[in-house]
Parts: C-alpha cells; structure tokens; sequence
C-alpha cells in the first residue's frame, strides 16, 4: 500500500480513542451483611483447587474424565470460543476494510461522446465508519464483557461439574453400604422367620408372632429391591456426568466400602461475603453482564451523534488495458460522508432508555448473585455444625440400638421376652443403621455443597487471556 494512502489511514485511526459516552461504571454494594451469621470465626477464603480438595484417587479419575467427555462442558467451551469469535468481529469495525478492486466500463464519454472503455483497478476502503462518539468502541466494550460473562459462565459450569461427580461418587459408596445394611437385615430376618415357624410348629408361639416375622422379612426384602433399583439409578446419572462408562475396576473398588472409611475432605474456611465477589464464577458472570449493560448505553447515546464515514480508493484507470499499471495512470480518491439524525420517530430515545432499563436489570441480576451466594454458604455454615452433632448421635444411637437388638434376641431365644420386643428391635436397628448412613452421607454433601459456594474448583480459562490483554 503507497506510505501516503497509510498514513492517512493512522491518521484518522488515532482520532477514535477520543471520545467515549460510556457511564463511568460502579460496582454496586454487596447487598449482604458484612459475615455469615453461621461463621464462628472469619478467616480468607482461599482458592483450593478441586485436586487438592478431593484427595481420592479414584475420584480424582473421574472428573479427570467427566472435564473431558462430559457434552455439556464440551457445549460450555464451544460457547466461550463463539464468544471469542464475536468480541473479535465487534472489534474489526473498528479499523479500515481494504479490498482490491478492479472493473471495466464501456460506455459514452462525458467530455467527447465518443464511445471507449474505463478499466481501473486498486485498493478500495468501503464505508469505514469514523468512530468519533465512541459508538463502535461501546459495542466492542460490550462484546468484550459478555465474553468475559461467557468465561466465567464456563468455570462456574466445571465447578458444578467437579462437585456433582463428587456427589454422585458419594450417592454410589452410600448405596453399596445399604444394600450391605439391607442384605444382612434380610439374612438376619430370614434365620428370624425360620425360628418363628419351628416354635409356632411346636407349638411355642402363636400364628401372630409367625406372620409379624414373615412381614418384617418381605418389608426388608422390598427394601433391598429399591436400594437396588437406587443404585442402578445413581450409577446411570454418574454416566451421564462423565460423558462416558464408569471404569470397571472403580466400580469394584466399592463392594464393601463404607462412608465412615472415605478419604475425608479437608475443612476451608468462610471468609468474608465479600470474598466471594471474587471467587463465584457466577457472580462474576453477572459483574461482566452488567459492564456489557452499561457500555450498550454508551453505544445508544453515541447514536445521537452524526456519524462519519469513509470511502477511498487508491488505483489506476486507463483507457486501454494494455497501460493499466504503467506510469501517469495512477492515483486516489477519498469521499467522506455524514448522517445526522434529525427525525427517527422516537427510536434513538427509545433505544437509550432500553440501554437504561437493562443496565438496572442487570443490576438486580447482579445482586440476586450475590444474596444467592450468601444463602448457599450460610446454609452448608449452618449445616456444618448440626450435622456433624447429627451424625454423632445418630451413630451412638445406632449403636445403641445394635446392642438392644442383641439382648432382645438373646432375652427371646430363652423364653424370657417375647417375640414383639425382639421384632421391635429389629425394625428400630434397620432403620437406625439406615439413617446413619443416611446423615453420614448429608454431611459430606453439606462439605462439598460449602466448598463450590465457596467458589472453589475451577480452573483458568487458557482461551481469552490473550483478548483480555488486547483490549
């Protein structure tokens, strides 16, 4: 391109940083108290990276596996670089279109009539709007935001992702110790039932102690078919997490376990509301849609304002082709022109108070985020206490109600209690054994449920760094 038709490019180019109608932005005030009311003592909350959070192998494997299969992550990625592509698109009106061109014309001369050709061929700059209000910079600024929304929308989805398969590792380790619970109950009730018969034969015991242990056997034996059914279930719905089969040898890794014997998860802590500001990803999605909001009313007041185009070419034109490119054919052409607004009907004002309107609508977005996180993490601050009180007396009661069951039996196969007192304990045994899992597995939930409302696991998006920095 010649250096004077350059020049003038940067030139003009170097006008467009001048002026911008953006409203200087304000992060809104938290509207939270300043500390949970759960929170025993504050301390700052700092990031924790889901692998050091979640020390076991075997589930470290499977979100390995689900971040790389699971189709909705995949979806979250795919929108961050569409995302990507649109910031860059909104950004390329900023600077000059050059094409080449070349036509042929035949036709009447203005000057002689005479009947000859035009052939002309250059370099064309089509349009360029000249971006002195700020309109175009708006948009960029804009675009740039919802990428940045988009970003934060991908971590807040891993972080998700991250606990969900933690969750569903727990549900599957929890459903193995009840239908571990469940089977010894029913073998327990089965040897229960063939002693109520021989003594109803000999003549012991009446018809009505027989059926009572009959209906405690088919009430344990519907139980373990709906544990089972459970299972199947869980196992399904941690599939569909990881994106793919649950590895055999994970699955046999759990016959047997117990949720007592888990790796346990390492306690964080609450820190200030504040903190989470800059932790939830999905906080941040909503600070970045409300700047996008914010630099839209930037654009919308810019359009009052005439705006300034450009049209240049740089080229030959000759007669004759054969002398197309040779010395003395050459040489430019620059055509500015305006549009000023005079009567629109009302839509430029209706534009800027949309802009308006949907900058406080952001603001709402952005402070529901906020109060939302606050009640996720004094929820899992008020669970953290409670339950693990729960869970210790639900154990000693289990306990409790285990040696019962013992001497209940024992009373029974003596002939010093009845049968009632023995079927009682059992029911109670069962479905203490049960709750106790049951919490055990509620306040591991409570564990991970504090961590992502914490805003931990995510993990830096190596795409858009580079934008960021190319503002």
């Amino acid at each position: 391109m010649p250096k004077h038709f350059s020049l003038i490019a940067v030139a003009v180019a170097a006008l467009l940083s001048g002026c911008s109608l953006i409203p200087t932005y304000e992060r809104p005030a938290a509207p939270v108290p300043e500390a949970y009311p759960q929170a025993s003592a504050q301390g700052q909350n700092t990031a924790v990276a889901w692998r050091d959070y979640f020390t076991d192998p075997r589930l470290q494997q499977l979100i390995d596996l689900a971040l790389a299969n699971n189709r909705d992550m995949r979806i979250a990625t795919l929108n961050l670089e569409q995302a990507r592509a649109q910031f860059q698109i909104q950004r390329s009106a900023l600077f000059p279109s050059v094409g080449g061109v070349a036509s042929a014309n035949r036709g009447n001369s203005q000057i002689t009539g005479e009947l000859g050709n035009t052939f002309t061929a250059g370099l064309a700059v089509s349009a360029w709007e000249l971006d002195f209000f700020g309109r175009i910079s708006s948009l960029k600024e804009a675009a740039l935001a919802q990428y940045l929304a988009t970003d934060e929308g991908r971590k807040a989805y891993e972080l998700t992702l991250v606990t969900s398969v933690a969750q569903g590792w727990l549900a599957l380790i929890a459903d193995e110790e009840l239908l571990d619970i469940s089977r010894r109950t029913l073998v327990t009730r089965e040897e229960s039932i063939k002693l109520a018969k021989l003594r109803f034969d000999a003549g012991f015991s009446s018809e009505l102690d027989y059926r009572q242990a009959e209906s405690l056997t088919e009430a344990a034996r519907a139980t373990f078919a709906q544990q089972q059914r459970q299972r199947a279930l869980d196992e399904n719905a941690l599939t569909l997490l990881l994106g793919q089969q649950i590895p055999a040898q994970l699955l046999t890794s759990i016959q047997g376990a117990k949720l007592a014997e888990t790796t346990p998860m390492a306690d964080i802590p609450a820190g200030l509301p504040s903190d989470l500001l800059a932790r939830r990803p999905d906080i941040r999605a909503a600070e970045q849609q409300l700047i996008a909001a914010n630099a839209n009313i930037g654009a919308a007041r810019a359009a009052f304002f005439p705006s300034i185009s450009l049209t240049a070419q740089y080229g030959s034109v000759s007669n004759e082709l054969s002398n197309l490119f040779k010395s003395g054919t050459w040489g430019f052409n620059i055509g500015p022109s305006i549009n000023l607004p005079i009567f629109t009907g009302g839509r430029l004002t209706a534009n800027l108070e949309s802009a308006k309107a949907g900058r406080e609508i952001a603001v709402a977005q952005y402070e529901k985020s906020i109060q939302t996180g606050f009640k996720e993490v004094s929820d899992a601050l008020a669970g953290r206490t409670t339950l693990a009180e729960q869970a210790r007396a639900q154990t000693a009661q289990a306990e409790a109600e285990r040696k019962r069951f013992y001497l209940s039996d024992l009373r029974y196969r003596n002939g010093v209690a009845s049968y009632l007192d023995l079927l009682d304990a059992q029911r109670s045994l069962f479905a203490l054994e049960q709750a106790d899992v049951q919490v055990r597995l509620t306040q591991l939930f409570n564990q991970i449920n504090l961590y992502k409302a914490l805003g931990g696991g995510w993990s830096e998006a190596s795409l858009g760094k580079q934008e960021v920095n190319n503002r």
